[in-house]
């Protein structure tokens, strides 16, 4: 029988206690190998330069810097969970492929659900695993910076190459590089739809629908001056949900 993998785990928090409690909520899963502690973003790229673990639990506040940072400072080959105490909502790691997050306290049974959706396979590279919801904020690189996005913000997500272009209503305007097919997987499907084989709309910003020829549609999106075609593959699925 071949030996049960493990994941070479670090734990990165600024609290010495946040980080003793899940390490012991960690120990009952014999999947998990605690391979070091990290308290601040400086000593945590000096334990993945040293350790390279397979998984990091990874804390987002820390006293003058967040734990987005370190994926600026230090390749990162590891799988991440984000553990925050941000419960008033749910940032969700879209950039930097986290597998999950979770709220602090942690909770053992959120715990014991988010180390078995971690993959059997170890190279393997994953997409978020969790459908967001309308009030999620999401990390997000565009043109070369990186933001926080609250979803219902997004007007419309266009397929550029390998890349997406996503216009917000803040006046955020650029390309990430995630592709359509990606945010398909993620959005929740009550607000977002996509129109058109490029095109991923947010339907709270729909102003009208415009009747074209041969029995076609376009969409006029709010603070949008080009109008949208809906092609004839989605144009059933529009018709329910927004053409009376």
């Amino acid at each position: 029988m071949n030996e049960e993998k493990k994941y070479r785990t670090l734990i990165v928090d600024d609290e010495k206690y946040a980080r003793g409690d899940l390490r012991e909520l960690l120990s009952v899963f014999s999947t998990i190998e605690i391979v070091g502690e990290a308290k601040n973003i400086k000593t945590a790229i000096e334990a993945i330069e040293k350790l390279k673990p397979d998984l990091i639990f990874l804390d987002i506040q820390f006293p003058g810097e967040t734990g987005f940072e370190l994926f600026d400072k230090v390749d990162i080959n590891a799988k991440v969970i984000f553990v925050t105490a941000y419960d008033e909502y749910a940032i969700r790691a879209f950039d930097v492929n986290a597998c999950d997050y979770l709220l602090k306290p942690v909770n053992p049974d959120r715990l014991a659900l988010a180390v078995k959706r971690l993959p059997d396979n170890r190279e393997q590279q994953i997409l978020p695993n969790i459908l967001f919801t309308e009030t999620d904020s999401i990390y997000l690189q565009l043109n070369y910076k990186y933001y926080f996005v609250r979803l219902d913000s997004i007007i419309k997500i266009t397929a550029a190459d390998h890349f997406t272009e996503v216009i917000t209503s803040k006046g955020l305007k650029g390309l990430t590089n995630k592709q359509l097919c990606e945010w398909d997987k993620c959005l929740p499907k009550t607000s977002f739809t996509q129109v058109h084989r490029s095109t991923i709309i947010n339907m709270n910003f729909v102003e009208r629908v415009e009747r074209g020829n041969n029995y076609s549609y376009r969409i006029i999106l709010k603070n949008i001056e080009e109008p949208i075609p809906i092609s004839r593959r989605y144009a059933v699925q529009i018709k329910k949900k927004m053409i009376p």
